[in-house]
């Protein structure tokens, strides 16, 4: 097995499996890997795609087959806008969308824009581990602030400015990855507060935002408009399906203003011109937020069934239920979840363990586990097998 080094520029080195550190995976048959946090194929809906292309392809209209404009396409964003300012508080305006390909994408262009070797970031503990990657490939040094049931624990970011500049915090607000929790509107305030207050670029990835099962999460960042230095991160890859490579930001136009200047663009043109003129017809005649509806209802029943299983098979994990997104936080209390993981592969189950998502080498006894690739029955057996493998 291929094993690559990453460098939090913390001091810290950690050798990982390349499988850990890459979305695509061959899962063998028989196999159930409750850390993949892609959707399953079964929920990807090609139907509604094909009639989305149909619909677009039957205009006559072949501009989308050229190079887009910079910002994105104008007709995508004008529907994105009318659907993210529905039941949400904001009054979203096209002007303040930028297309992107995707929240990897968008976090990429972001760093190569905004920040330069060497520079310092902050990050929860723990993060979107993948992000983390894109985070030391462009040399940054990665501060770590706590969380707990209510998010960021916005204390630990005021201890941390006192010793750190920070370019920009990335934070996860809704559904966290890993850890499912999702920030409060009290921290929410004081966290816009302190961004404004010490000039630091405040990046939000909602990509969770609309896959809520039993609480109505507070407006996503995206919504202040008021707040110039704001970028909300969205994505179709939950909501609709990953492989369109499509998401988007929303921001002030002078943030917008600075990537469409950039040289990627200028050379390239927008991103995904092809993909968003079908998207767009998919927004416009409503089938996206049927998918979402599809969704939520389908998630749910899901997250339940991981709920009951592990209160049947690891009756002393420590949870929280999330209330949205796709991911269960467990903490195994004096455990080694890379240990386990080694016990677990041979039983034909996998996780992922909590190792990856601290920029500190920490969160050793916690695993994240996902309800987006499995139905009901195979959870159970996953879970009946770790079982199995915390025995030995």
């Amino acid at each position: 097995m291929q094993v690559i080094e990453i460098c939090c520029h913390m001091g810290y080195k950690t050798s990982m499996p390349k499988s850990l550190l890459t979305a695509q995976i061959n899962i063998p048959p028989g196999f159930v890997d409750l850390g993949r946090g892609d959707p399953q194929l079964a929920l990807l809906p090609l139907h509604l795609l094909r009639q989305a292309a149909d619909r677009r392809f039957s205009q006559g209209d072949n501009s989308f087959l050229q190079y887009g404009t910079e910002q994105g396409d104008g007709s995508l964003r004008a529907a994105l806008a009318d659907f993210l300012g529905d039941g949400n508080g904001s009054s979203a305006d096209p002007d303040t969308l930028f297309i992107t390909a995707g929240i990897s994408s968008a976090l990429d262009l972001l760093c190569t824009v905004f920040t330069r070797w060497g520079d310092t970031v902050f990050v929860e503990e723990p993060s979107y581990f993948l992000a983390l990657r894109i985070f030391a490939d462009h040399g940054l040094h990665v501060v770590s602030i706590s969380t707990d049931g209510s998010g960021l624990v916005i204390e630990a970011l005021e201890d941390a400015l006192r010793e750190h500049r920070a370019k920009f915090l990335y934070v996860i607000p809704t559904f966290q990855n890993p850890s499912g929790h999702t920030l409060t509107q009290e921290r929410r305030e004081r966290l816009l507060s302190l961004s404004r207050q010490h000039n630091f670029l405040l990046l939000a990835d909602e990509v969770y935002q609309y896959l809520n099962y039993t609480v109505q999460p507070p407006k996503p960042f995206g919504a202040y408009r008021e707040f110039e230095n704001v970028i909300s991160l969205g994505s179709f890859s939950k909501i609709l399906a990953p492989g369109l490579r499509l998401g988007w930001m929303q921001a002030d136009a002078r943030i917008i203003q600075r990537l469409t200047g950039c040289g990627l663009l200028t050379s390239g043109g927008g991103m995904n011109p092809f993909t968003s003129a079908v998207v767009c017809g998919l927004i416009e005649s409503g089938d996206l937020k049927k998918n979402i509806a599809n969704l939520v209802r389908v998630y749910s029943a899901r997250v339940r069934a991981m709920d009951e299983s592990l209160r049947r098979h690891l009756p002393d994990a420590e949870f929280t239920t999330p209330q949205g997104g796709y991911f269960f936080w467990v903490r195994l209390p004096g455990g080694d979840t890379e240990t386990l993981r080694k016990e677990a592969q041979p039983l034909q189950v996998d996780f992922r363990p909590g190792i990856l998502f601290s920029s500190q080498g920490g969160l050793r006894d916690y695993l994240r586990l996902s309800i987006s690739y499995y139905e009901a029955e195979d959870i159970e057996l996953g879970l009946r097998r770790l079982e199995q493998s915390l025995r030995r």
